[in-house]
């Protein structure tokens, strides 16, 4: 978009427009006004060009063309035209030359008096002849051919043909000619009115009648014109389009003139490209794509010029490597065929400036839990974009098993401690120059609950004492200033209590308290037993291993001041998710015993082993894991599961199953055994594969009758031998596709977005159905699929949804089965409808009357793009009930009846063949509103920049 001060010029045929010392051209409000036109100077090739700091940008290109019409070459009588009666003839009419569009007539011997068309007298308007299917008496005289330019209105008259009888007799009767008859390939532009002729001579004169080779019925809105003569189809659309067939018949004979009338439309655009942003040394990718027919051919503008160098186009697709200042502007793609031209505009931003963290400084502190992860983000602002280190105080951080060093700059620190507090810094730098942030990150221990305890010492004695208390701990005095906070003496002159905070194991054993006096001494001592959880058994160790069990042993660990009463064992193997509990004999371990057998384990498995202790008080801490190690290997002692199949192609039998998991194999050499037999016979056919990771199996025999059972079924097998089979299951072998396609394929668009399909459902065919596909595309010369929709059933209808608005679609109808798709039907189109209009209800009004709610709004006008406007939805949602009422009109007016205790929600859309339109604004209903009017809302649609005039 440009600001107020873009300038604008004009070309012509590719120069600028002097407009300054022009006299007869100037400029108002951006449009070119030329005055006095000179058919000499002003033809030719207009466009308006548009810049300013940022770029430039050019309008469509508009033609300026001069409509004329020279005089006919010779007004000299023209030969005469001799014929028989009865005989056709034709008189040319040759046009002078011209510019703009023409229309004829003949005059019959003197104006006023023209030559009537009917079955037998036709004047094409394409080459301005006459033509007389059969010659009468009254027909002799002299024609005049009138040219006349719809443009200038000019008239311009030939010299007389003379049309005289022969003597020699009356033409007898012959079978139709067709002499005037349209070409073999007629491109047919969109909306465009198209028009086509046809006319024979012959004796009786010939009957004109016209059809579509394809069957299809005209609709209501082809016309007949001209006793048949001309087929007009206005508005024509891709349903139009085929082949069209005129014949002209008489009693003696008939002949027939076939055309094919294609689908052409001007570029649309599908993708267009958007204002950009990127730094200097990226990559740029734009990509535009629009439909048409035929298929539009793309370029690309920058500020106003085809670009060239540096430059990768392919089709839409625009790329740019390494991108430098002078890259920015203004880009325009530009997609064009023979029926038109259309161009979307974006500028280009190449950015480039050093590091700045000035909007994403690191925070100044950053307190972060031990144990937890920190993540510290370096975002700086730069183009291109900056590579960024870290660094802890003075050091510079490398990756680690605890420290990642994202891509984006981004510092992850894992399982945090105390020692990795401190100073951080984020440098980012570029080829511009550097930049850095420091924040300073702080490590918390996480917040526990604590335990504390007050051992009391109180005495009674004289007032006129001095008393003074100690305390000591295992025979040591305790000094209260160096004991990191654990103890505390509380109380007053005759109390010496002694607290112990957050108290630990090793707070357990003799405290004393001593009392000194003036006149004595004396004490008081207690035992403080403090219990915990056990601490972790050691020693851990496999005696013994077998292919499902493991014998163990270890040693105890402290128990923390209350018996230990029982174990727990724990293994660990490369298939499991951390640490899991073990089946174990006994099955409940005592605190006394320092042996078990683990069991239930998987043969050929590498097992770690740990020992958790269990008191009263609670689970200690787990065992240092044991050595690895691996159980013996035995047979396969697990059947493969989920064993079935089906499916394929002729002459193949598949059979699929559950691969058994590497943790359940047992043994080196691991492989499957599949056997199989037909159904009903006793002899099993094996085949063995030797792969573990593989789940089917595929016999190929052109024997193999289609669609017959057979029994399955699947073993394991290593290097000990083989396992179970599976149970048996019955796989029936391929089937053929169907044979036919469904009949009677009928498509019809239902909107914008969505066509029906309908066809009929296909019945004593040998092959199975198991259900119907419908496939669709776009482009009838390159059908490749775009859409697919499969219904599984005896369905006979399906809808294709999602689809682009008022666009061509071809699509076809096939059976399937396990063996896939059989033939598609012959292919239909169907065109969707125009969007409906994207634009709400404007200058909603309303007024409220007791419970009378009147509504009005302003009509919403489709574009030519758009499906016509056929009504109006009123969407009122009360919302006590929250429930929704819908109200179709096709005026621009309601009265709704409402409740006045309730608050209302309204919206109103416009309604077309093409669904719904954009909701207006929501309106507000609030109970007890009376004689309310909501102020007009109005919006204007955006104007385009530049257009020709």
């Amino acid at each position: 978009v440009f600001s107020c001060e873009a300038k604008l010029e004009w070309s012509l045929n590719g120069t600028l427009i002097d407009l300054g010392n022009d006299y007869r051209r100037h400029m108002s409000g951006g449009n070119l006004i030329i005055s006095n036109l000179e058919r000499n100077q002003d033809t030719g090739i207009y466009q308006c060009i548009a810049y300013n700091t940022w770029g430039t940008i050019v309008s469509r290109k508009a033609s300026l063309q001069f409509a004329y019409l020279d005089t006919f070459k010779t007004q000299m009588v023209r030969s005469a035209v001799n014929v028989r009666e009865g005989q056709g003839v034709v008189l040319l009419c040759g046009p002078p030359a011209h510019s703009g569009e023409l229309t004829f007539a003949w005059i019959f011997n003197e104006y006023p008096y023209f030559v009537q068309q009917d079955s037998r007298r036709f004047i094409s308007q394409e080459t301005g002849s006459l033509y007389i299917a059969k010659v009468e008496p009254s027909d002799v005289g002299n024609y005049t051919c009138v040219v006349n330019n719809t443009v200038t209105r000019e008239k311009m008259l030939s010299s007389p043909t003379p049309l005289v009888l022969r003597s020699d007799g009356v033409m007898g009767e012959y079978e139709p000619k067709i002499e005037v008859h349209f070409p073999d390939s007629v491109p047919a532009a969109k909306d465009s009115v198209i028009k086509l002729e046809c006319f024979a001579l012959g004796n009786p004169v010939p009957e004109i009648s016209w059809r579509r080779t394809s069957g299809v019925p005209f609709p209501s809105k082809v016309k007949m014109k001209n006793s048949n003569g001309v087929l007009e189809i206005p508005n024509f659309q891709q349903e139009d389009a085929g082949t069209y067939e005129c014949v002209a018949e008489n009693r003696r004979g008939k002949n027939a003139a076939r055309g094919r009338l294609s689908f052409h439309a001007k570029p649309h655009w599908l993708q267009t490209i958007d204002d950009t942003a990127l730094s200097i040394e990226e990559n740029l990718f734009w990509e535009c794509k629009a439909s048409g027919k035929p298929k539009p051919s793309y370029s690309w503008l920058r500020n106003g010029q085809p670009l060239t160098d540096r430059l990768q186009i392919e089709n839409g697709a625009l790329s740019v490597a390494a991108l430098n200042l002078s890259d920015s502007g203004m880009y325009q793609c530009v997609a064009e065929n023979k029926h038109g031209i259309i161009y979307s505009s974006a500028q280009l931003m190449v950015l480039a400036s050093p590091p700045s963290f000035s909007k994403s400084p690191l925070r100044a502190l950053l307190k972060a839990r031990s144990g937890s992860t920190v993540t510290l983000e370096c975002k700086p602002r730069a183009a291109p974009p900056a590579i960024s280190l870290w660094k802890k105080g003075n050091e510079i951080l490398q990756r680690s098993e605890r420290i990642t060093l994202l891509s984006n700059g981004t510092l992850q620190i894992a399982n945090i401690s105390k020692q990795d507090a401190g100073s951080y810094t984020c440098i980012a730098k570029n080829q511009f120059g550097t930049a850095s942030t420091t924040g300073k990150l702080i490590i918390t221990e996480p917040t526990r609950i604590t335990m504390s305890i007050v051992l009391p010492c109180q005495i009674a004695c004289d007032p006129a004492l001095d008393v003074s208390f100690s305390w000591a701990f295992n025979g040591q005095l305790i000094d209260f200033q160096q004991d990191n906070g654990h103890f505390e003496r509380v109380g007053g002159s005759i109390s010496g209590d002694l607290m112990i905070r957050n108290i630990q194991l090793n707070h357990g054993g003799k405290y004393v308290c001593l009392i000194d006096t003036d006149v004595d001494s004396l004490s008081t001592s207690a035992i403080l037993v403090v219990k915990g959880p056990p601490g972790p058994p050691d020693k851990v160790s496999v005696e013994e291993i077998t292919d499902s069990t493991a014998q163990l042993s270890w040693t105890a660990g402290r128990d923390n001041g209350s018996p230990i009463t029982g174990y727990s064992v724990q293994a660990r193997t490369p298939f499991t998710v951390g640490w899991q509990a073990v089946d174990t004999v006994p099955e409940i371990i005592n605190g006394n015993m320092l042996t078990a057998t683990v069991v239930d384990l998987n043969a050929w498995v590498e097992y770690e082993f740990r020992v958790v202790a269990r008191n009263d008080v609670g689970l200690g801490e787990p065992s240092p894991p044991s050595d690895k190690t691996r159980t013996e290997d035995t047979i396969p002692d697990t059947a493969p599961t989920d064993v079935g199949g089906g499916g394929g192609t002729k002459s193949e039998l598949v059979i699929t199953w559950e691969p058994v998991p590497e943790e359940l194999q047992n043994g080196e050499g691991f492989g499957y055994i599949i056997a199989y037999r037909q159904t009903g016979t006793v002899m099993w056919t094996r085949a063995v594969i030797s792969t573990p990771g593989v789940s089917r199996y595929t016999f190929r025999n052109d024997t193999i009758p289609a669609f017959s059972p057979f029994d399955v079924k699947v073993a394991a097998y290593n290097n000990r031998g083989e396992g179970p089979f599976s149970s048996i299951a019955s796989v029936y072998s391929a089937e053929e596709v169907p044979s036919a396609a469904p009949k009677r394929v009928v498509a019809r668009s239902v909107s914008a977005v969505q066509i029906e399909v309908v066809w009929e459902a296909l019945r004593a065919i040998p092959e199975r159905v198991l259900g119907y596909e419908v496939v669709y595309w776009e482009d009838d010369t390159k059908p490749d699929t775009i859409g697919k929709v499969r219904l599984t059933g005896n369905h006979t209808a399906a809808n294709l949804t999602s689809l682009r608005a008022d666009t061509a679609y071809y699509l076809s109808v096939a059976a399937f089965n396990t063996a896939g798709p059989g033939p598609q039907s012959a292919p239909i189109n169907s065109t969707t409808k125009k969007p409906p209009p994207d634009r709400p209800p404007l200058n909603i009004q309303w007024t409220m009357v007791g419970s009378t709610l009147s509504l009005h709004w302003d009509p919403v006008v489709a574009t030519e793009t758009e499906s016509k406007v056929t009504g109006y939805l009123v969407l009122l949602k009360r919302h006590r009930y929250n429930d929704m009422t819908t109200i179709l009109t096709t005026k621009t007016s309601v009265e709704l009846s409402i409740s006045a205790s309730d608050n209302y929600l309204i919206q109103i859309k416009a309604m077309s063949e093409g669904g719904e339109g954009a909701s207006s604004e929501p309106i507000h209903i609030h109970k007890s509103s009376e004689f309310a009017v909501l102020s007009t809302c109005i919006s204007f649609p955006l104007q385009p920049l530049m257009k020709p005039k």
